[in-house]
């Protein structure tokens, strides 16, 4: 579990969750916590519990969402249950007792905390959803619900770094399209005509456009780091059938 000390407090509680502590097994080893997944549905549901109790928070505290590597975001007022999982990849709320969790295995996780005006938002961030703005959403829905920018801290939680991401040819085109200086975040593959894309720091940049607070960034690397993080780079380079997915929690305290 990894939090950042001086966001904890002042009404709000978070942490990052790897995959260590759990109950699975085999690939799903040991705290899997997607449902999505493949795994054995009683042991994800023991894994959730565990991470809220490390939080204080019973089992139907936890909200979590259809992730689809978009921009939508939902307000959420009550927990649902996983059946009822809206489509979209942010979540925000203003309501004490609710933990927004953010499901990865390679994507960056994002949460955000503004304790002067009691709101939180959760963000999940691929190199897709960012581009097409999720994280600039998630702020938008907070300040809707009252937050202010100047308030809100964002913490960019553990994601595939750079020196893990190979992509194609193809890919930087768009992102040069978007802004020239994003070229900073594309060094050149060891595999002619291919490019390591740096996911982390693209959405750092992204977030700092915005006026918040502060922005924290974890630099840790879920692709190499296996003994601590799930990744679904890692999975596909080994041909494995299936990969478990770490999660991020933010609540409000009552």
């Amino acid at each position: 579990m990894i939090a950042i000390d001086e966001l904890q407090g002042n009404g709000i509680r978070h942490a990052f969750f790897g995959r260590r502590g759990g109950v699975s097994g085999g690939i799903y080893g040991s705290l899997n916590c997607g449902l999505g997944s493949g795994d054995d549905g009683a042991a994800v549901a023991a894994n959730r519990a565990q991470v809220l109790a490390a939080l204080d928070l019973g089992a139907g505290a936890l909200v979590t969402c259809y992730q689809v590597h978009g921009r939508d975001v939902a307000e959420v007022t009550r927990p649902w249950t996983p059946d009822r999982s809206p489509r979209v990849d942010g979540l925000v709320t203003r309501t004490p007792g609710i933990a927004l969790g953010i499901l990865t295995a390679d994507c960056a996780p994002v949460l955000f905390f503004d304790a002067a005006d009691r709101v939180v938002g959760a963000a999940h961030a691929g190199w897709k959803g960012a581009k097409l703005g999720i994280l600039e959403a998630t702020v938008d829905a907070m300040v809707k619900l009252g937050a202010a920018p100047a308030n809100i801290s964002a913490v960019i939680g553990p994601c595939i770094a750079q020196a893990s991401y190979e992509v194609g040819p193809e890919f930087p085109a768009p992102f040069l399209a978007e802004d020239g200086s994003n070229r900073r975040f594309f060094a050149p593959s060891r595999r002619d005509g291919r490019f390591m894309f740096d996911l982390g720091g693209y959405a750092e940049s992204r977030l700092a456009r915005l006026g918040l607070a502060r922005v924290i960034r974890l630099e840790r690397d879920t692709c190499r780091e296996e003994t601590d993080f799930f990744s679904y780079r890692r999975a596909t380079l080994r041909g494995e059938p299936d990969y478990g997915r770490e999660i991020s929690l933010v609540t409000l305290e009552a």
